[in-house]
């Protein structure tokens, strides 16, 4: 099989968007009376400047890579997981129960199940659009958007009712873990711990499976021409749920990690739509599974980065978001634009070979 080489145009878009980005940032800093120059480095400050803001950036890195590569492993076969979000909340907030009822067992042990009950529930839970767009061909996307809303409202009706925490008044909070299930902190003072060891792995097995095996390629054949792969003997139905459920599961095994690692119990605000950030990142990355985790970072510096920059320079860390979303827009007309250029190209080529043309026939 010939291997895939550098796409030189995708990185040279992408460079051309993020400086675009930048510079539109940057005017808008200038308008609002903020000196950009200082801004971005108080952003750069902000994500580097002591060892907490480093472990706070890695750990929101670790996030945006599992969430941006649940979405990568569904589009691979060609759907569109929009659910992460609701997912991700089920997961949470089962692995949260998990270790309330379980207090008193082994930390391993309570470890290991918050972890299969997070993972089943977010699997499951994207189980239902999965099954609804392979059998009667249901649109994702709508059934998927819906769910993130009713899975957000009955962890909310949970949090509030039955599963309450009777410390929290008015706030919709669960029971907290007991520190001896806490993940261990790798960075003092920060939301850095070991679970980012756990998604390291997850991350390369994922593009183990996808660029280095056979199931990758079947996975990569159905998203491109489903009817090709299904006559060539591939179960793509079979596939398309199986990559569903594993996606879900991914993103009820982040909410564990937000639970064990940062939070120590579920509340509403655990997810502050993380893995829609993840999706931004994974159609940035155009599906790419190491473009994904490379992007990761990045986005995290800014993310990070930008709220340092509110606290030292009084910047809004909102300005984090307009670079974001001018990244999207620049990445997304890409195609037009380098068609309009290379037509343009070609209109200016034509013309002036005419133009030599009809001066040498005049000579």
């Amino acid at each position: 099989m010939k291997r895939k080489g550098i796409n030189w145009s995708y990185l040279a878009s992408l460079a051309i968007s993020v400086l675009l980005a930048f510079a539109i940032g940057a005017v808008i800093l200038a308008v609002a009376g903020f000196d950009p120059g200082k801004a971005y480095l108080a952003m750069i400050d902000g994500a580097f400047s002591n060892a907490r803001h480093v472990g706070d950036f890695l750990e929101y890195a670790m996030v945006l890579c599992i969430c941006g590569l649940a979405c990568v492993l569904g589009s691979r076969v060609g759907i569109f997981n929009v659910g992460g979000e609701g997912q991700l909340l089920l997961g949470a907030i089962a692995a949260c129960q998990v270790g309330v009822v379980m207090n008193g067992a082994p930390k391993l042990l309570v470890i290991l199940c918050a972890a299969l009950a997070a993972m089943a529930v977010g699997g499951l839970y994207a189980l239902i659009p999965g099954v609804l767009k392979v059998k009667v061909k249901v649109n994702e996307v709508i059934t998927t958007i819906m769910l993130n809303t009713i899975a957000a409202s009955f962890c909310q009706f949970l949090a509030k009712g039955p599963w309450k925490n009777p410390n929290k008044n008015l706030v919709a909070a669960t029971g907290q873990l007991d520190p001896r299930y806490w993940f261990t902190t790798l960075i003092p003072s920060s939301n850095l711990s070991t679970a980012i060891l756990v998604a390291a792995f997850m991350a390369f097995l994922t593009w183990y499976i996808m660029q280095k095996t056979s199931v990758g390629f079947e996975m990569k054949l159905t998203g491109q021409n489903p009817r090709f792969a299904f006559f060539s003997g591939i179960k793509t139905d079979k596939l398309v749920i199986l990559c569903m459920l594993i996606s879900g599961a991914m993103c009820g095994l982040v909410g564990m990690f937000r639970v064990y690692g940062v939070e120590h119990l579920y509340r509403s605000s655990i997810s502050n739509q993380y893995y829609f950030e993840g999706l931004t990142v994974a159609m940035i990355a155009r599906y790419d599974p190491v473009t994904v985790i490379f992007l990761s970072f990045f986005f995290a510096v800014l993310k990070i980065g930008a709220q340092g920059m509110e606290l030292s320079a009084g910047v809004p860390n909102q300005i984090y978001l307009i670079i974001q979303t001018v990244i999207i827009f620049f990445m997304a007309a890409e195609n037009g634009i380098f068609t309009s250029i290379r037509s343009a190209s070609q209109r200016k080529r034509a013309k002036a070979n005419l133009e030599r043309k009809g001066g040498k026939s005049h000579a």
